[in-house]
């Protein structure tokens, strides 16, 4: 893929099916939630006032599996050395590679499937969150043995702790995406914008090994932007369904995934601080999760008690609106997302400027949360 054109088409091809498959199967799901059960009724710590469907993930998830299917069937019928002519011609080179990484990407996306199903049996019956943490580190340990490149190499040579390093980053985004999905389009959203920002790193900061954009990872990214683009749709204020745990389980494994993969494949060499590209695009899911277990810790809760403390409910009791708030966790994530952007074009020197940049932007929302609560609590 050496210009811009076959770029775009590269793109294109990655997003459009899933979107239409999501937007259509959401569809689908608005009309079958409430037979299923699956209606999120309001409460003290919800912020919505009318029940709402459930099971939009289910809609992502179908975008996301059905658009795989549909390219490992193609890929299985068709001989990857001589491909047939209707093959786009920027396609044709990477087939042999993309062939040989399908048993991978089937690995990663069964243990994603049992993550939304464990969502989803969640949000049909309630389940108690030890259950549901210990399923999420049977599931990540489980994927990181039998996916080697799946886990955090770079600079550590103890193969105990890089393992326990990316199970933990597994189970850490899950649950961010988790603790993010409070407001309308919020969590979809900033999911399509790491998916993006992570694509964009990927594709145009070279493998080591083919001096190529790094096409499967940035493929699965774009796929899964594809299909959260086509929830959101139905998700906008004011949301005509919900996401659940199903969706916010599913989205938080693919990018940690995803993220883990291409730190394996393309982060090492010269631009090797680029490594930290993923922690600026998480930067808002994991400030929001931190932010929320040290207010509950604080007060005696459970980490994983429910509540209306996280970053948007607080903007939103600072005066922003909700469609504000949501606008506003969106921009900061583009901002730190840009960051990730930067690493690899720049030296070690430049790395730490960046990494002191975003740690300043996420202080500097603290600090102005911190100031601006106790100034109403005073009147």
């Amino acid at each position: 893929m050496q210009d811009l054109s076959s770029l775009g088409m590269f793109i294109v091809a990655s997003i459009v099916p899933s979107l239409v498959v999501a937007w259509l199967a959401t569809y689908l799901m608005r009309s079958l939630a409430p037979r299923m059960g699956l209606i999120d009724k309001p409460n003290h710590r919800k912020v919505h006032t009318t029940p709402t469907p459930m099971g939009g993930g289910v809609a992502v998830w179908a975008g996301v599996i059905g658009v795989f299917l549909l390219g490992t069937l193609v890929l299985l019928a068709i001989d990857p050395q001589s491909p047939p002519t209707f093959v786009p011609d920027f396609a044709k080179a990477h087939l042999a590679g993309i062939s040989s990484q399908i048993k991978d990407l089937w690995l990663l996306l069964t243990a994603a499937t049992i993550l939304a199903a464990l969502g989803l049996a969640d949000d049909l019956r309630g389940l108690a969150w030890q259950l549901r943490l210990a399923i999420q580190f049977v599931v990540a340990v489980t994927v990181v043995t039998l996916v080697p490149e799946l886990r955090i190499t770079a600079f550590l040579e103890l193969p105990p702790l890089t393992i326990a390093l990316s199970v933990l980053w597994i189970v850490a985004l899950v649950n961010s995406f988790n603790m993010l999905d409070n407001m309308d389009g919020l969590s979809a959203g900033v999911g399509t914008i790491a998916s993006l920002m992570l694509a964009a790193v990927l594709l145009f900061a070279p493998d080591v090994g083919s001096q190529g954009p790094q096409l499967f990872v940035s493929g699965l990214l774009l796929v899964l932007a594809g299909a959260l683009i086509g929830f959101l749709l139905h998700n906008r204020p004011p949301a005509k369904i919900f996401m659940g745990d199903a969706g916010s389980y599913f989205l938080g494994f693919v990018i940690a995934a995803a993220t883990l993969l291409a730190s394996y494949a393309g982060y090492k060499g010269e631009k090797a601080h680029a490594i930290f590209a993923p922690l600026c695009v998480m930067a808002v899911p994991l400030y929001d999760m931190s932010t929320v277990i040290l207010i509950r810790l604080r007060r005696g809760l459970s980490p994983f008690h429910p509540d209306k403390n996280h970053f948007s409910h607080r903007l939103v009791e600072l005066g922003f609106t909700k469609p504000q708030a949501v606008l506003m966790v969106y921009l900061v994530s583009f901002t730190c997302g840009l960051g990730a952007l930067l690493l690899p074009r720049v030296d070690e020197v430049g790395a730490a400027i960046v990494l002191l940049l975003e740690a300043s932007l996420l202080v500097l929302v603290g600090l102005l949360e911190w100031v601006a609560r106790r100034t109403i609590a005073q009147d």
